[in-house]
């Protein structure tokens, strides 16, 4: 019988569900906070891109300054960032000082899921690594469906504000886990910063990078616009919108685990699986989309399908420079978030100038380039030695 996962991993996993709250939850309660502090919906929503922006820039910034910290104590001062800057976010008078504070929170998004995947991948066996992260990863998608939906309630009766007064303590929840329960690795184990930025000159690691961020792309691609395609394709109501997004929500869940389990059995073989899986699937969601029913069924299938690939997508940025997998994690964040902007960037272009109906056959183009970069990888990789062309089967 496999054992449970250890403690120290959940505490992981809370950090995450905090970080996925303050991500998502500022996309329900743009209404409120433009007019709390008297500024248009639109420059609200500048709010959401320079979060995500700070996030690619910032993270592998921080893993540069903090390098000589051990990796708890890394997670510990990233967390302490995460609380400040819900704390001011919470408090801010004015827009400056609001896209300031959410500047300060993203700079612990990056740096935690690209160095708490790897403390999450030491706290358990090598063949269970791509699961432990998958866990983690599951903080994220869980918030999707319950923290954010309660952040957004407390914001529209509380006032925006309680929202990140609450995402602040339950920061302060995973800060204190990760100071008790989580275990402080020996210096030596701790890489150099010249090691770290010594991946930098892998070429294989920015086409692994690449391979990320396109294929994650058309995610976003079609999931930017999937609350028009429901009502003016589907034909839903605008009220049943929020209870299909947690449908996704559930989808995105359940893929997250599955694609760890995936990984852990051959991380090769899972990513050209899903990518394939997910390419065709497309081509099925033409024909759903017109019908209630099967829409549903459908954007639940795209969860699944689409967040499968990330446990394997994260864990080869991390095998890719075994010696300094810090930096290269963080990085595989920062692509992805690149890669999120990439697919809303392109999917507004198809619904700017086809019917919104033609987007899911846009989209996923864009992880087509993903899957050709990917087999052009491995045809460069044929040795057995390589982490890259076998299953994960050693420790990070």
């Amino acid at each position: 019988m496999k054992k449970k996962y250890p403690l120290p991993l959940w505490t992981l996993v809370i950090g995450a569900f905090a970080i996925g709250m303050t991500e998502f939850v500022i996309m329900g309660l743009l209404p409120n906070v433009a007019a709390d502090l008297d500024v248009s919906v639109s420059s609200a929503g500048q709010l959401i891109t320079g979060y995500a922006l700070s996030v690619a820039i910032g993270g592998p910034i921080i893993v540069m300054v903090t390098y000589k910290l051990s990796q708890k104590n890394v997670l510990m001062l990233l967390m302490a960032i995460f609380v400040l800057g819900n704390f001011l976010s919470a408090i801010a008078p004015n827009y400056g000082l609001l896209m300031t504070s959410r500047v300060v929170t993203a700079l612990a998004h990056g740096s935690f899921f690209g160095m708490g995947a790897i403390m999450a991948a030491s706290l358990v066996a090598p063949n269970r690594q791509a699961s432990a992260m998958a866990l983690m990863f599951s903080g994220l998608t869980v918030s999707n469906i319950v923290g954010v939906p309660f952040g957004t309630f407390v914001g529209q009766h509380l006032g925006w504000r309680a929202s990140f007064f609450i995402i602040a303590l339950i920061g302060i929840v995973a800060l204190l886990g990760l100071y008790f329960l989580v275990p402080k690795k020996e210096a030596s184990e701790k890489a150099s910063l010249v090691n770290e930025l010594a991946v930098l000159k892998n070429g294989r690691l920015w086409l692994t990078l690449l391979i990320s961020l396109f294929s994650i792309s058309s995610v976003f691609a079609l999931f930017t616009y999937i609350s028009p395609i429901l009502m003016q394709v589907t034909g839903f109501h605008e009220s049943a919108v929020s209870l299909i997004l947690v449908i996704f929500g559930v989808g995105v869940t359940v893929g997250n685990v599955v694609g760890g389990k995936l990984a852990d059995w051959h991380i090769n073989k899972a990513i050209i699986s899903s990518l394939i899986v997910f390419e065709l699937f497309f081509v099925l969601l033409y024909f759903m989309q017109f019908n209630k029913l099967w829409m549903v069924l459908g954007v639940f299938l795209f969860g699944v399908i689409a967040f499968a690939m990330l446990p394997s997508l994260q864990y080869r940025s991390m095998l890719v420079s075994k010696d300094a997998p810090t930096l290269s994690s963080t990085l595989n964040q920062s692509a992805m978030n690149v890669g999120n902007a990439t697919g809303a960037f392109v999917g507004g272009l198809s619904v700017a100038y086809l019917p919104l109906k033609h987007l899911v056959f846009i989209a996923p183009l864009l992880s087509l380039i993903g899957f050709i970069l990917l087999i052009l990888q491995l045809s460069m990789t044929r040795k057995k030695t390589d982490p890259l062309s076998t299953t994960v089967s050693s420790e990070i």
